[in-house]
């Protein structure tokens, strides 16, 4: 993806998208001293997003997310993802000892996962590209397995800096 943005004179979009790996890798890094029950919560929310908005788009349809950006994304799948993150939220809640607010920080965290799928498929469709590598065919490429990763933890950084918090303790 880098290679091709840059070649058609995208650098500033490169370095932007450049920019916001690193704030991730710095959030991964920030987040490891909590051990690995938020990658874990993080992972399980992003994975959860995706399969549930994925599954119930394709099975219910309706009206588009952001058509010029993402035609397949539906509002319904939109919505099952937050629906799927907050399952997994509330798992968390039972299961440890982060709190029931980690159900609305997990929607949160699902509806920035789907902002880094819809950045990273913005950045595709203007430099006119279908698939960001031919590493994974029929997927999108290999940006698109991190796409959402990369906008969860972006997420969690700005936020938990923002509320001088570390995260959610797991």
């Amino acid at each position: 993806l880098g290679l091709l943005l840059t070649s058609r004179g995208d650098r500033r979009l490169m370095a932007i998208y450049a920019l916001a790996v690193m704030v991730a890798a710095t959030g991964f890094l920030t987040l490891r001293g909590q051990g690995a029950g938020i990658f874990v919560w993080l992972v399980l929310v992003v994975v959860a997003s995706d399969t549930l908005g994925y599954f119930a788009g394709r099975l219910l349809g309706g009206p588009k997310f952001w058509p010029a950006v993402s035609p397949k994304k539906t509002w319904s799948g939109t919505c099952a993802g937050w629906v799927g993150a907050a399952l997994v939220g509330l798992g968390f809640a039972i299961a440890t000892k982060a709190g029931f607010s980690v159900i609305l920080l997990s929607v949160a965290l699902s509806f920035a996962s789907q902002m880094g799928d819809i950045l990273e498929s913005a950045l595709k469709r203007h430099v006119g590209i279908k698939d960001s590598s031919n590493l994974i065919p029929g997927h999108g490429g290999l940006f698109d397995r991190f796409d959402a990763v990369l906008g969860a933890t972006v997420f969690m950084l700005v936020a938990t800096f923002a509320a001088g918090l570390s995260g959610p303790q797991f």
